[in-house]
């Protein structure tokens, strides 16, 4: 049985040590009493370490948003995998808004090729060679949906992605399914459809690399628009192995929102 994982990814929120504390605190003992499900909080850089003391006493994991593959070295402004080891368990890499240059561009819409699929494997691979775990990051945008590129394209980000690991090493990953068209808008893909991909383009990618023991054994999220209203509905099929969670995760509501997802 694989054992869901609600991680929730704050972005560029709560992000003042104060702010951070105060919302944590305030769901941490709730959250915490939450076993069926594996609950992980992702805040920004500048509250890690602040909000992995008050995370100390509890279950509750604690992941980075994103960090370099190098370990040292002239990167300005980049975060190893070694700063993170000593903080988190887990980071999620390859998420669309680096991949498509969102948080680069001015006007949010201007889509240039930030993160490539290399630099992702090259970050699964430090990951994991840190003792981290890597939620990677994979989904469509709104055209290739619509002209049905969905399994070719998704499915390439997940063999980029995980090329060099062994079995058991994927075994360890997380893939998070976000349809880039889902993420931020308020548009969900239906439970129906993440399952599909899920199940046919994920796992049956894994599978060619790795084997069907290695593809049912790896657990796979969706994410994108998940609140508490759908959650359920997602947690409902038997592909789906939780959620990443956005703006949903910055509210007192999380809590419902994962206990909504345990109880299913």
């Amino acid at each position: 049985m694989r054992y869901p994982i609600i991680a929730g990814n704050w972005k560029m929120h709560l992000g003042r040590v104060d702010e951070a504390l105060a919302f944590v605190r305030s769901i941490r003992y709730r959250l915490n009493e939450i076993r069926e499900v594996e609950r992980v909080l992702c805040p920004p850089f500048t509250v890690l370490a602040a909000v992995a003391e008050v995370l100390r006493p509890t279950h509750i994991g604690l992941g980075a948003q994103t960090m370099h593959w190098e370990d040292q070295g002239s990167y300005t402004g980049e975060i190893s995998p070694a700063m993170l080891a000593e903080l988190c368990q887990y980071v999620i890499l390859g998420h669309s808004e680096r991949r498509t240059g969102r948080v680069a561009s001015p006007d949010r819409t201007t889509q240039v090729s930030v993160e490539s699929d290399a630099a992702v494997n090259r970050k699964v691979h430090a990951a994991l060679a840190h003792g981290l775990i890597p939620i990677i990051c994979v989904g469509e945008n709104l055209a290739q949906n619509e002209a049905g590129q969905t399994h070719e394209f998704v499915g390439t980000q997940v063999r980029a992605a995980l090329a060099g690991l062994t079995a058991k090493q994927a075994e360890r990953c997380v893939i998070a399914y976000e349809p880039l068209w889902a993420i931020g808008t308020g548009k969900a893909a239906t439970p129906a459809d993440a399952n599909r991909v899920i199940g046919l383009t994920i796992r049956g990618s894994i599978a060619e690399m790795f084997g069907e023991a290695a593809a049912q054994a790896m657990r796979v999220q969706y994410g994108g628009s998940v609140n508490v209203e759908n959650i359920a509905a997602f947690m409902a099929m038997p592909e789906v192995d939780g959620a990443l969670v956005g703006g949903a995760s910055l509210k007192p509501d999380f809590v419902k929102l994962v206990r909504r997802a345990a109880s299913v």
